[in-house]
């Protein structure tokens, strides 16, 4: 028979150590599981997705707690390159300088990007990319 404690880990104990509150939903999750709780219940219980539940208990039965850590989500690859986005900023700036009155639209930006760069942007998100760079100025249009 295997050690009892890997079996069942001091939940209450990981619950009070943890600082992430992600994952001491799942070991309370864990601990209702433990304590003979079915899986509707605990979803009642901590206000999460059945579905959330499910998937928790079977990460953990399948590969324990380190079953229970966020994988990594690596996303979409960004279409402007560094060089790009500077490129941009560059023009940012010296268009703001030029125009002292008049504003400049997100819209003219996302038609800088398409022809310098052939990259469509919808617009919301060149202003992403915008507040990224540090500018919260332009208008949207």
């Amino acid at each position: 028979m295997m050690n009892d404690s890997y079996d069942n880990p001091d939940f209450m104990k990981l619950i009070r150590q943890e600082k992430n509150a992600r994952m001491r939903l799942k070991l309370l999750a864990l601990l209702h599981f433990h304590e003979g709780k079915s899986r509707y219940q605990i979803s009642d219980y901590l206000k999460v997705s059945r579905t959330s539940v499910n998937k928790w208990v079977s990460n953990y039965l399948t590969h324990g707690l380190e079953g229970l850590k966020d994988k990594k989500h690596s996303g979409r690859p960004a279409s402007l390159t560094a060089e790009q986005l500077k490129q941009l900023s560059v023009y940012i700036k010296h268009r703001s300088a030029s125009y002292d009155k008049e504003k400049l639209h997100g819209s003219e930006i996302q038609s800088y990007i398409s022809d310098n760069f052939g990259v469509s942007y919808e617009i919301s998100n060149i202003y992403k990319i915008l507040e990224r760079l540090g500018y919260a100025w332009v208008t949207h249009v």
